[in-house]
């Protein structure tokens, strides 16, 4: 505190030390990161030593200090040096210390403690101080250029973000450390709690667009004005990401520290809230994140939308304009270059079998090759005498002992698979040149080790398509073959059936003296066939002829200067490239010795390809730039270790561009044990060009080495601009020599026709030449786009007449006819029309702490098709110890560094636990089963990091709302335009009724009790199937007059008091009811609590009393012991409820006096339910509407009293309770009841009943569909074998109040299609709050379609989704994309009339125009009683009418958006038919960019896109798209979703998701009606009360 007061420290440094004491009070932090964070705050201001920070320049010539550096970087991990390179670490540093003031806020999910590791987070401490060990901190002391310290610089002063977010119980303290990373909207005004906890707007230095840090490059400064982000403005109104805020300066207000006040938990859906500054009621650690994320969001994007509309749906994405000042290619047209002319070799064998004869016989003790395995003491040689004389005996035995002499498998000509380990090139090289002495094209591949051996299905793929039936394999590597149980080699997925035929003398007949095989000389004979594993995965052949493979062999010794007998040291893979064609084909040719040093020996001795190069003396060694960093890795000071020896090192991958920093960093370091720097000479090839271009060995260094320091930025746009090194994006390449002899080099363009590039573009190397593949195996089409190539001028014509092979590799040719290669075709990526490579990216990546952080530097790059273009995805293998804050931190640190090297977004980078990602046979990451697992979301990552917000730049133009067309305007426009206004009619009821007296129900029943007193009306099924209880009329009207008794005796009510009815589902509800009306008291029927859940759904009992103002309560015995109960009390109060009286023990006499009530237009009783969007509403149902409704009902389904009808039904609410509770007693039906709750326990029990009882019409809900085809799915046969039988069903209506599922209605078709179930037998109803059935169409079957009442069946229609976003109707073909399946919601009641009106203007519309469904009708409620929780609901829900046109008629709002549409087919009346659709309620459309979406669209595309997701449910929340699926499957699976949820919702509907919530199965609240509850969601999701496994902020 001392020297703290002492110094004189601005304002909100004293404000930010004020805040670390208090963070240390409370625990956030220790106080080793109090000291740290303290003492970097003070440094400024502390006097300090000059030059004490002073960076120590490197000159790369110092081998010494070299040396120690790399002996000093071994302790501290492993890197892939591949990628390495000061250069680019010091521009990584120099683009994060830009970002330095500007940092980006990167929000840690929330992540359940099973799914985090168990390392310590209290004592962690932040990777921007210098907490390593002596040696990471020497590294800065000693002049190297040290990782950490450029961190350190790059982020000085940045707070790093505190204890993680595991510690998912701590709420309030989680909502502490998130409020330090959001204030930027809340640094002014006065209500901005959650930004006063933390550091203030100027300490933080965070600014983003939209998740991506701010590019600082010059490049790009002057077109981007930062907007302000704390004006006033951003205060009035939630933050809104589709708009961007207005230019001004920024204002930086300081505030004085308040301690953030923390409040209990609050319950579910009921919770205590706080305000934002907006002015937004959120809660807890959740809503801080989102209101960060909200903040950063609100920044604009790199390249702002243009924002209007354009009609053409064609015309739906953000089209990129080129920009005139992009850099474009400026020089002349290239030229092919021709290599040197090759000169014939002296004595040069016609074949390679010729050479070996040659060498078998006149040098048959000559050792051809030495190897050396890890377990074994002495090296083996295998001599020229025994590679021939083993050949000859294969080839024998492949031609004359495989089947009969008749009819022997193998022909000249056929393909055979070599299966050889690495670890054994001397029996593949006697395979080799045994088929080809057999004339057998040899296809080269990798021993399966496993049955999932990545990419092993497209090599099985290759075998078929080659014809492969036969298998060469040595007596080890077959041993080590997985095996069935019976001994044989397993059958691996995707291969054909082979022959394994096991090569060791052993297994072969000695061939008789008199067969020789026939010499030929080289032809245009396939030789081999080499694989190659494309970007896509698949797996192709290059066959490659004989002549090609012995010219190639010639060019080889040419230009390599071979001469007999020289060591060659291998470090290759000898089955394929450039190892094959030295160590084994080039190697023969010259009789060199190749001493092959296998991948296991590397892996455990990096330094032993160099002790052989000492111990052999040899001449050349095959390498690649891995093995040269292994071997620095490894290094000790060595006095016998002597390099002199070599004229040539020949560099394996030179074509990779980040290969050059290997090369000088092993020449500096091994430069004094006598290598040379002539002798370094990197080469490029490909699998169908062969060599392409090598570097030649010199004799002397007057020929220096051609290196250019490129432009990145300009590369990514094609063309080649010399930069200077001290640029951030910046590409040094190395050239790879010149043309092969006697070989052609052209450049042409990437893309379209073939055309020469200009001097200072970059194209693909293109080669002409005896020695290059010939074909793609059986791809003939795309064999002639690759070999067949034919090069043309700017002008059009022809540049040779020969014709060249692509060689997959990108470059140009410089001075001095220099090759260079900046990447190749499979690593290329086209992100918003620049070309970026992933080697690039992943040099960026891997600068930036890899050996703190990524396993072994194990990051592999592609990109992915995400909305038409294509989006990078990083992957890395983090290390077994790295935190979850580390991983994020990393991550953040990469978005910036690749932002400012690359001005690039990453769409998505990932995390994996080390040793996950499938490897190549030679321990690499394999590119495309990475890809592929990524995009099946099966890459199981341990953190993941989505940033949509920054990379897509081509979503649909906002929607800009038109100046509205008045309504009389549109009525006019369609009558011009021929249309019908959009208005349909049921029957009219008024011609059809006969002249009855009206009589209410509670007459209706009494009327039934004395004509039919023993006519059954309600028959209850108890969980078991069997008939549990049942009503006759007489018993119900006797049960119903002793409730009234009841009502009058003990309960003193009054007429028109209200009961609450909380019964199960049963015949006591029923009873309870007419009871009420007995007694004139309006009843209310309330879902009873469910007894394992009482704490959440008591509290909605009560709430539905209040409202209700309920006097008495009528209830069981058994449901009132539960309100009585201790679990009950700790909800509600039992004082706080009204009277209870329960019905079991009735009165034994008769009430004296029944109740009749007086005007039919008064209160019959109160339907209450809860909407999706959680209003609470009671509609109030008179007598007129209900007897209206019964009637109503009664002629569409045709019920009279000999009619059986099953009702599966909830009984409290909407048409549910009338048909459970009111239409028996109306018409007389008799109604088998079944209660949903029972099919919890017996899921078969509704369709047991319907089969047993034999019914023909059958009522259930969308929740009961649902649940009997996710349960019996499996069960159908079983069913059937009991004995149901549903083909006597003629009518299975689904109850709704939302629009028919199409895809659930059709499975439940298709899988009880097999016990009867007609398809045409199920359809759906409509009915709402206003009007409780709108649609209801029972169909008929057989003759009974003929009877009148039937209609067309309901037709179902495809209309375009992205139309309807703009409240457009459009129909479409089935199977279009962006097609919707719309069924109509069932034919229009008897005495109900129907209007589509716009909501807005209350105008009428036109057929097919979307609108709001009004309906006029007799059986509309009256009006609502209460609603609770939309208290501001419209007023003129039940009296609208029509601002112009029928402007008398009164009509009911339903609030749900649908249309009208006249069809060709007809009525029963011969009137054309008109189809009613539903879309959706008008409360859940989802307004983002303008446009509107329904949460069934994209919950329907999100449950399709990953087969662990069983339920979703999407909100907004601010202009955030809030996404939560239920993971069914291992909570270490949840990240897998993340990617799959943002790409559907993208691809399909356009939109970001802003968050995911990965939940368990069950917690997305769902009503009995089969609705989700998703405003209750949204509640407890804010309230944090769904305990998530992951919840994932995409940036």
């Amino acid at each position: 505190m001392a020297d703290r007061d002492s110094l004189p420290l601005p304002l909100e440094v004293r404000a930010r030390l004020a805040e670390l004491e208090l963070e240390l009070s409370e625990g956030d932090i220790t106080q080793k990161g109090y000291e740290k964070k303290r003492s970097k705050l003070l440094q400024a201001y502390l006097p300090h030593t000059p030059g004490a920070e002073r960076r120590i320049p490197v000159t790369p010539s110092s081998s010494s200090s070299s040396s120690s550096r790399y002996q000093r970087r071994r302790s501290t991990g492993s890197r892939d040096e591949r990628y390495r390179s000061d250069v680019h670490s010091e521009a990584v540093q120099a683009a994060l210390e830009r970002h330095s003031e500007r940092k980006m806020a990167v929000l840690l999910p929330s992540k359940r403690r099973s799914l985090i590791g168990q390392t310590s987070m209290d004592t962690y401490t932040p990777p921007d101080s210098s907490s390593g060990s002596d040696a990471e901190g020497s590294l800065g002391r000693a002049g190297g250029v040290s990782v950490d310290s450029w961190i350190s610089r790059a982020l000085h002063g940045s707070p790093s973000t505190s204890s993680s977010s595991s510690s998912h119980s701590n709420s309030s303290a989680n909502a502490a450390r998130l409020a330090e990373t959001s204030m930027h909207t809340y640094a002014i005004g006065p209500m901005s709690h959650l930004s006063l906890k933390r550091r203030g707007l100027r300490e933080m230095g965070v600014s983003a667009e939209n998740g991506i840090v701010v590019r600082h490059s010059s490049d790009y400064h002057s077109d981007r004005p930062w907007s302000s982000l704390d004006s006033e403005d951003s205060l009035s109104a939630p933050p809104d990401i589709t708009s961007y805020m207005p230019d001004s300066a920024p204002i930086l207000v300081h505030r004085p520290q308040i301690a953030m006040i923390t409040r209990p938990p609050p319950k579910y859906g009921n919770a205590e809230l706080m305000e934002t500054g907006d002015g937004v009621p959120v809660s807890s650690r959740v809503s801080a994140k989102i209101q960060q994320l909200v903040n950063t969001l609100k920044r604009p994007k790199r390249r702002p939308l243009r924002e209007f509309f354009v009609e053409d749906f064609e015309e739906l994405l953000e089209v990129q304009q080129p920009d005139p000042s992009l850099p474009r290619p400026e020089g002349a047209e290239s030229i092919p270059i021709e290599g040197e002319e090759l000169d014939r070799l002296k004595n040069c064998p016609a074949s390679l079998e010729a050479a070996l004869l040659r060498w078998g016989a006149i040098a048959p003790k000559a050792p051809c090759l030495t190897t050396t395995h890890s377990n074994a003491k002495q090296p083996y040689t295998l001599t020229y005498g025994k590679l021939w004389s083993r050949s000859l005996k294969l080839a024998y035995n492949l031609l004359h002992k495989l089947g009969s002499k008749q009819e022997p498998i193998i022909h000249p000509g056929d393909r055979v698979a070599l299966v050889y380990p690495n670890s054994d090139p001397a029996a593949f090289m006697v395979a080799f040149y045994g088929c080809l002495l057999a004339e057998v094209v040899p296809v080269p591949i990798e021993v399966p080790l496993t049955k999932k051996d990545a990419g092993s299905q497209q090599i099985g793929f290759l075998l078929g398509s080659c014809g492969v039936t036969v298998a060469l394999a040595s007596d080890a590597c077959h041993k080590g073959l997985p095996k069935s149980a019976s001994g044989d080699v397993m059958q691996f997925k995707g291969w054909p059936k082979l022959l394994w035929v096991l090569t060791d003398s052993k297994h072969l007949s000695k061939p008789p003296r008199e067969w020789f095989p026939l010499i030929k000389d080289a032809n245009n004979d396939t030789a081999y066939i080499e694989y190659k594993t494309c970007k896509d995965g698949s797996v192709m052949g290059i066959t490659v002829t004989r002549m090609a493979m012995l010219s190639h062999c010639q060019t080889l010794t040419h230009t390599c200067g071979y001469s007999e007998a020289e060591t060659v040291v291998n470090v290759l893979d000898f089955k394929k490239g450039i190892g094959l064609w030295h160590s084994v084909q080039t190697s023969v040719l010259n009789m060199l010795h190749v001493v092959s040093v296998p991948y296991a020996l590397m892996k455990v001795n990096p330094l032993s390809w160099i002790q052989k190069v000492c111990q052999y003396k040899a001449k050349v060694a095959c390498v690649k730039s891995r093995d040269l960093h292994w071997a620095l890795m490894a290094h000790k000071e060595q006095p016998d270790t002597n390099m002199s020896s070599l004229r040539m090192l020949l560099i394996a991958d030179g074509s990779n561009p980040w290969s050059i920093s290997s090369c000088d960093a092993f020449l500096n370091v091994f430069q004094n044990m006598g290598l040379r720097s002539e002798v370094i000479c990197p080469c490029a090839g490909s699998p169908e060009a062969l060599t392409v271009a090598l570097r030649r060995p010199q004799e002397s260094s007057s020929k220096p080495a051609g290196r250019g320091v490129l432009s990145m930025t300009n590369l990514s746009h094609g063309v080649i601009r010399v930069d200077t090194g001290e640029k951030l994006s910046v590409l040094t390449l190395q050239d790879v020599g010149t043309a092969m002899p006697g070989a052609v080099v052209c450049v042409v363009k990437v893309e379209g026709v073939p055309q020469l590039c200009k001097a200072d573009e970059i194209g693909e190397i293109c080669v002409s030449a005896v020695a290059t593949g010939t074909s793609y195996y059986g791809l003939t089409g795309m064999s002639k786009n690759t070999f067949e190539v034919c090069p043309v001028a700017c002008d059009g014509g022809l540049v040779s007449d020969c014709v060249f092979v692509r060689s997959g590799l990108l470059g140009f040719v410089g001075p001095g006819r220099m090759i260079f290669i900046s990447g190749t075709l499979e690593g290329l990526m086209q992100v918003g029309g620049r070309k970026h490579n992933a080697d690039d990216i992943i040099a960026t990546a891997l600068a930036v702490e890899p050996m703190k952080f990524i396993y072994r530097g194990r990051t592999v790059v592609f990109s992915v098709t995400v909305l038409y273009d294509e989006r990078i995805v990083l992957v890395a293998e983090q290390r077994p110890d790295s935190t979850e804050e580390e991983s994020y931190q990393w991550m953040s640190r990469v978005l910036q560094a690749i932002d400012g090297i690359h001005q690039v977004g990453v769409y998505c980078l990932a995390l994996v636990p080390a040793n996950t990602l499938p490897k190549t046979p030679l321990g690499g990451i394999h590119l495309s089963e990475t890809k592929q697992l990524f995009l099946e979301g099966g890459l199981h990552p341990c953190s993941i990091l989505m940033c949509p917000h920054s990379c897509i730049t081509n979503l649909p133009k906002p929607r800009q709302k038109q100046p509205e067309v008045g309504p009389a305007s549109v009525m006019v426009g369609n009558l011009v335009a021929g249309k019908r206004m959009a208005q349909a009619s049921g029957r009219d009821l008024s011609h059809m009724e006969d002249n009855e007296q009206f009589l209410f129900l509670s007459e209706m029943l009494q009327w039934r009790a004395q004509t039919t007193p023993e006519h059954i009306l309600y028959t209850l099924i108890n969980s078991r199937g069997a008939v549990g209880s049942s009503l006759t009329c007489l018993q119900l009207h006797k049960r119903a007059e002793k409730i009234a008794t009841l009502l009058y005796e003990r309960g003193q009510l009054r007429d028109g008091d209200h009961v609450a009815l909380v019964y199960p589902p049963g015949l006591d509800l029923i009873a309870a009811f007419y009871g009420c009306l007995y007694a004139g008291c309006i009843p209310i029927t309330v879902r009873p609590p469910h007894p394992q859940n009482i704490s959440t759904t008591l509290p909605t009992v009560k709430m539905i009393l209040e409202v209700s103002r309920s006097v008495c309560v009528m209830t069981s015995q058994m449901i009132s012991k539960l309100l009585k109960s201790r679990d009950a009390s700790v909800a509600v109060d039992f004082k706080l409820w009204p009277p209870i009286l329960e019905t079991d023990d009735l009165p034994k006499r008769r009430c004296p006096l029944m109740f009749k009530p007086c005007d039919p237009d008064s209160l019959a009783y109160l339907d209450f339910s809860v909407s999706t969007t959680g209003m609470l509403a009671g509609v109030k149902m008179s007598h007129n509407a209900t007897s209206a409704l019964c009637r109503s009902v009664k002629l569409q389904c045709e019920l009279y009293p000999s009619r059986e009808v099953a009702v599966c039904l909830d009984p409290y609410c909407g048409l549910g309770f009338v048909l459970w509770c009111l239409c028996s007693v109306y018409a007389g039906q008799q109604s088998v009841l079944i209660s949903p709750m029972d099919l919890e326990v017996n899921p078969a029990l509704w369709l047991q009943a319907v089969s047993q009882f034999k019914v023909r019409d059958t009522f259930c809900s969308y929740s009961v569909m649902e649940l009997c085809t996710r349960s019996l799915s499996s069960l159908t046969d079983t069913l059937k074998a009991r004995g149901m039988d549903l083909t006597r069903v003629r009518s299975c209506v689904v109850v709704a109040e939302e629009r028919p599922r199409v895809a659930l209605t059709q499975s439940f078709c298709k899988l009880f299609k097999d016990v009867g179930l007609h398809p045409r037998a199920v359809s759906t109803a409509f009915g709402c709050r206003v009007n409780l059935a709108i649609c209801l169409q029972p169909h008929r079957l057989g003759k009974l379609a003929e009877q009148g009442t039937s209609g067309p069946d309901p037709t179902t229609v495809y209309v375009d989704m992205r139309a309807l976003r703009h409240d457009r109707v459009r129909l479409v073909e089935r199977g279009s994309p962006h097609s919707l399946p719309l069924m109509e919601s069932g034919k229009i009641l008897p005495g109900v009339r129907i209007i589509i009106a716009n909501p807005e203007t209350k105008g009428p519309i036109g057929d097919s125009h979307l609108g709001e469904i009004w309906v006029h009708s007799p059986q509309n409620a009256s009006g609502y009683f209460t609603v609770f929780g939309e208290e501001n609901v419209r007023s003129d829900h039940f009296g609208a009418r029509l601002s112009f046109g029928d402007t008398q008629t009164v009509w009911a709002r339903t609030g749900y958006l649908g249309f009208l549409r006249r069809t060709d087919l007809t009525d029963a009346s011969g009137e054309r038919h008109d189809a009613l659709y539903v879309v959706g309620a008008l409360d859940e459309v989802m307004e983002l960019r303008g446009m509107k979406y329904h949460p069934i669209d994209i919950e329907t595309s999100i449950i399709r896109a990953h087969r662990n997701i069983t339920e979703c449910a999407v909100f907004t929340w601010t202009n955030l798209l809030v996404v939560v699926v239920e993971l069914e499957g291992s909570e270490q699976e949840a990240l897998d979703l993340v990617p799959m949820v943002t790409n559907v919702v993208l691809e399909e509907h356009y939109l970001i998701v802003g968050v995911v919530v990965v939940v368990d199965t069950g917690v997305i609240p769902i009503n009995s009606r089969g609705e989700k509850q998703r405003m209750h969601l949204r509640d407890g999701f804010l309230a944090d009360q769904l305990d998530p496994i992951y919840v994932a902020y995409n940036m």
